[in-house]
């Protein structure tokens, strides 16, 4: 059975949970828009689905709800902050702020934290930075679930990178990837779903073997995007946000379902005023041109249009804000015993079973 809820309602509900946990409102509000932005994009791998995850590490003092952070260093276009264990989305927002604010000042803003948690999607991230006007890259380090190339133990995360433009329409483009080929919660979805496979080149088992098993491949790996390629991807976001933030690095890292420790993540948000090089709207009539130019190639056999980054996501987005956000089985349930516990109402949604829409 799947259930439909609305962009708005889920959000109110998400707050309510965040708030009965001891998030102050501003950040509850903040992390509920951030999970429900993944799910309206069909991100549901970075939505709601991980709120359970989150309350757990709340409630053993890993995220401390009440911990802003704080500045270490600036120094020209580059700012150190320590996150101080707080909630992953609002280190993520303010650090976001100084970017865009040093960008301003001296056309780059780079903004490395240490001592942060989960944020979400990164997309959400490079769309808080590119609406200003700037081109966003946005990296995080994560639990070490990566084996190195030709390795069979994990040493680095999945540790994702983001790239977004400040650009509309026929010229959106918004590249969000992890360096493995797929992010670890599309392999924890998939377990707590009940599903039995999964596609070849996700993942490998305890021996770096490949494998289609969910069971053999959440006791395993995950495999780099591209094998060597993605571990070097990998190592440099590690480099960018980890060893430059004087941060937890690869082994030290905990991560979000791993509760014997804070997870210590680092992020790295760097702001590129557009404005320094191009007038924006010169800039975005490029993008567009550009766009166009790529999907003017022919269309290989098999497939029926090209796609550039974003455009899934896009339509995705236009889809369930129309017909609201699907809830699988296994992700309601985990929220509903989440709210019974914190005692907040459950949401009252439409049901799709077999094609039929009922209340």
């Amino acid at each position: 059975m799947t259930r439909y809820v609305s962009a708005a309602a889920l959000e109110a509900f998400v707050t309510k949970l965040l708030c009965a946990l001891g998030a102050p409102k501003h950040k509850a509000e903040l992390v509920a828009t951030s999970l429900v932005s993944a799910n309206l994009r069909g991100v549901d791998s970075h939505g709601v689905h991980l709120l359970p995850e989150y309350a757990k590490h709340f409630r053993n003092g890993n995220i401390r709800p009440e911990a802003d952070g704080h500045v270490i260093s600036e120094s020209g276009a580059c700012l150190l902050y320590d996150g101080e264990h707080g909630i992953g989305q609002w280190i993520s927002y303010v650090c976001c702020q100084h970017a865009v604010r040093l960008a301003r000042q001296y056309g780059l803003g780079m903004v490395v934290a240490r001592n942060s948690n989960h944020f979400g999607a990164a997309a959400f991230w490079g769309q808080t930075i590119s609406a200003h006007g700037m081109i966003a890259i946005v990296m995080c380090n994560a639990s070490p679930s990566v084996p190195p190339w030709q390795g069979r133990e994990g040493r680095i995360g999945t540790n994702p990178i983001c790239v977004a433009v400040p650009s509309q329409g026929s010229g959106a483009w918004l590249l969000d990837m992890a360096t493995t080929t797929v992010a670890m919660n599309k392999i924890r979805q998939a377990y707590a779903n009940g599903q039995k496979t999964i596609p070849y080149g996700w993942a490998m088992d305890r021996d770096g073997v490949p494998t289609t098993s969910v069971e053999e491949a959440i006791r395993g790996w995950l495999m780099p995007l591209g094998g060597y390629k993605g571990s070097g991807l990998g190592m440099m976001v590690e480099i960018l946000c980890a060893v430059l933030s004087g941060g937890p690095m690869a082994t030290a890292v905990g991560g979000i379902y791993h509760l014997d420790r804070k997870m210590g993540t680092s992020q790295t948000f760097i702001a590129i005023d557009v404005q320094r090089f191009l007038p924006l709207d010169e800039f975005q009539r490029r993008m567009e041109h550009l766009i166009r130019v790529v999907k003017s190639a022919p269309v290989a056999k098999g497939y029926s249009e090209i796609l550039v980054a974003g455009d899934p996501e896009a339509r995705a987005e236009q889809l369930r804000r129309q017909s609201g956000i699907p809830i699988d089985e296994g992700t309601w349930d985990r929220l509903a015993r989440l709210a019974q516990e914190l005692g907040v109402a459950m949401l009252e949604p439409q049901m799709l079973r077999n094609g039929s829409m009922s209340c």
